[in-house]
């Protein structure tokens, strides 16, 4: 029979990375059946005095944290390290290591801006602090990438928000945006610095995407919904990071290694897993700002029963002339993109919510739940709770 052994987790599931890097260890321990005992913080949390009384077996641990990467600087356990990705070789701790790979998660981002046609582009970081070594790594990663391209980019880190300075920090980042060139795209350093941008955005009116594309990274769930715009984000592999850290940790345990310098220690790099594409980076390179205008308003508000004359008064120019440059655009009508946005909606609250389909006909702004079905019959092909599952399906 396999020996057991007590493995304890240290990390902090107040924060989605953690959380999805302790799912993919779960998944590790499902599929392998090792024959380990988890010891977890029942809040879930790292309490460093508890850990100092722990007799175990071995160690998975968020090395990001530098209290945590201290904690265990000297300890004798087998010790698996996660954490974000070092330029300089010479900054990986000395443990094995899985690394989310900062310089992917940033190059990805960039290119889906990139190939929506921009070619101004920005990075909103954090302020340079020991606790947040990724972020100066994927600020440094921008910094080579718009080099490399041959481009040239603002970058503001602006500062570490909190109630207090809530007001001053947003207005801070007001001035910085309008400084910025447009049409622009915005690489974010986190999900929640790209919610900063778009707020700040709304209460600028300034069009999103049309003049500021936002993009972050971590493609964290709860993120999403907190503004109006969908926020396009980059997921990073933090499950396979899990489930890969708690291999090499079994491995570690079952056949200890012997002792070997810093350069022999594995180092496993896991890449992004993609572009989440959503609202907030839906840009096409239109030139005419009437177009533009339109587009913005027509987003906005499709979903409320918005007809064509309602468009025109909101721009201030005459059907005929509007209508011709929609036509010169997208090759087809103001109507016609009304109708597609609400569309557009009703498949995207189908595919990435539970709500009843009754009530996504409501919110779209279809007279009935039967006139839904038919725009989905006649458009797709399918009905509403066919398109739904034909994802859930693929997914």
């Amino acid at each position: 029979m396999d020996k057991r052994f007590r493995i304890t987790l240290l990390f902090n599931a107040n924060k989605v990375y953690d959380r999805q890097v302790m799912e993919g260890i779960g998944e590790y321990l499902q599929a392998s059946q090792c024959n380990w005992d988890i010891f977890l913080d029942e809040t879930f949390t790292t309490h460093i005095d508890d850990f100092k009384a722990w007799q175990g077996d071995g160690v998975i641990a968020d090395f990001d944290d530098p209290a945590i990467r201290a904690l265990l600087a000297d300890t004798t356990l087998p010790v698996v390290g996660v954490g974000g990705s070092y330029e300089n070789p010479q900054d990986y701790p000395p443990v094995p290591y899985v690394a989310t790979d900062n310089q992917a998660l940033v190059e990805l981002a960039f290119q889906h801006l990139r190939d929506k046609g921009l070619e101004n582009f920005a990075f909103y970081g954090t302020p340079h602090d020991d606790d947040k070594h990724w972020a100066r790594e994927r600020e440094q990663a921008f910094r080579r990438v718009i080099q490399q391209e041959g481009y040239s980019a603002s970058v503001y880190q602006g500062n570490d928000t909190n109630a207090t300075t809530w007001h001053y920090d947003m207005n801070r980042l007001a001035d910085w945006i309008q400084r910025l060139p447009t049409p622009v795209g915005i690489v974010a350093v986190t999900d929640s610095r790209a919610r900063h941008l778009l707020q700040v955005c709304e209460h600028l009116n300034i069009l999103v995407p049309d003049q500021v594309s936002v993009i972050g990274i971590d493609n964290e769930e709860l993120a999403r919904y907190l503004t109006r715009v969908s926020l396009s984000s980059v997921g990073q592999g933090c499950k396979e990071m899990g489930y890969r850290a708690a291999k090499l940790l079994h491995k570690m345990l079952d056949h200890p290694p012997t002792q070997a310098g810093p350069s022999a220690l594995p180092r496993i790099l896991v890449p992004p897993t993609q572009v989440f594409a959503r609202q907030s980076t839906d840009f096409l390179a239109l030139k005419d700002p009437y177009v533009i205008q339109a587009m913005h308003f027509i987003r906005q508000n499709a979903c409320k029963g918005i007809k064509v004359d309602q468009v025109l008064n909101y721009v201030g120019i005459s059907r005929s002339n509007m209508e011709a440059r929609f036509k010169e655009a997208y090759g087809h009508s103001i109507h016609q993109e009304i109708h597609n946005a609400k569309l557009k909606r009703a498949c995207n609250l189908l595919t990435s919510t539970a709500l009843p389909i009754a009530e996504i006909a409501e919110l779209c702004g279809y007279p009935s739940l039967q006139y839904m079905y038919t725009v989905f019959k006649k458009n797709l092909n399918q009905t509403p709770k066919e398109h739904r599952d034909s994802v859930a399906v693929c997914a």
